[in-house]
């Protein structure tokens, strides 16, 4: 069998071990679901005409337009606790160990939590997405061209943050810590443009906002979704990306390839 072979067939088989795993307990991704649909439901019908004011809008129908991207990008966020809770399993119960031994595609083990990840992130955001359109949310503008580059910029930050939470699990002494580590995931949304627009921050809070990979992800998903000005932020998104994979991959393989703890 050719070394691309063994490749595809090794992580395909280690795609399906994680995807077993989420379906017999679907306790965790629910949990982590039910955050960003919680927040969506607080600051729609709760807070939703007095913020849609704020943004200029008329009634929170505005507001809903301008929260739903973010929600998105948030559950991306979420779902990545998982990934590291996960992996930090495999590691601490030493099947990370004894996949070290056997003769299998060393980089299958990392691709099959890798792509099963971002298959969860990418289920969530549909579902979260769907409750954002029962809600009241329309993209009419939007042409199929804008929704497939939507679709894959989703992706493409599902595919940066999974080999993140890939390499603070494989960090991680314990499931625990391993969800605490993440959390700045879950946290970064929050103080982006997701629920307010940055000039409407303190001064001094601005650059903590702008200068972060969440941001200009929401900017470009809005400017796909909804027809707003882009910008550089499509650019910056893609490079805040690559950055990200690249150091979550090699992060993650260095942490792979050492000795077990």
């Amino acid at each position: 069998m050719s070394s691309l072979s063994l490749a595809l067939r090794d992580s395909s088989t280690m795609l399906r071990r994680n995807l077993l795993h989420a379906r017999r307990y679907p306790s965790m991704t629910l949990n982590l679901l039910l955050t960003p649909v919680m927040l969506l439901l607080l600051f729609v019908y709760i807070f939703g005409d007095t913020m849609s004011a704020g943004i200029g809008g008329g009634d929170r129908s505005a507001y809903i337009a301008y929260l739903v991207p973010g929600i998105l990008l948030m559950t991306i966020g979420s779902t990545m606790v998982g990934t590291a809770v996960s992996v930090s399993g495999d590691m601490t119960e030493g099947i990370m160990a004894r996949f070290r031994t056997m003769a299998i595609h060393r980089g299958s083990v990392l691709f099959g939590h890798v792509a099963g990840s971002v298959l969860q992130a990418v289920i969530s955001v549909v579902l979260v997405g769907a409750v954002g359109v029962a809600m009241g949310f329309r993209s009419t503008d939007a042409t199929a061209l804008e929704w497939i580059a939507a679709f894959g910029l989703l992706a493409l930050v599902a595919l940066a943050f999974t080999w993140i939470a890939v390499g603070l699990g494989m960090a991680s002494p314990n499931a625990e810590a391993a969800s605490n580590n993440a959390l700045p995931l879950i946290l970064l949304p929050l103080i982006s443009s997701a629920f307010t627009p940055i000039d409407s921050m303190p001064g001094w809070f601005q650059p903590i906002a702008e200068y972060q990979p969440f941001t200009p992800a929401i900017e470009t998903l809005r400017g796909l979704l909804l027809g707003t000005g882009i910008g550089n932020s499509g650019w910056i998104t893609i490079a805040w990306c690559l950055g990200l994979t690249v150091l979550g991959h090699r992060w993650s393989k260095a942490q792979f390839d050492r000795d077990p703890r």
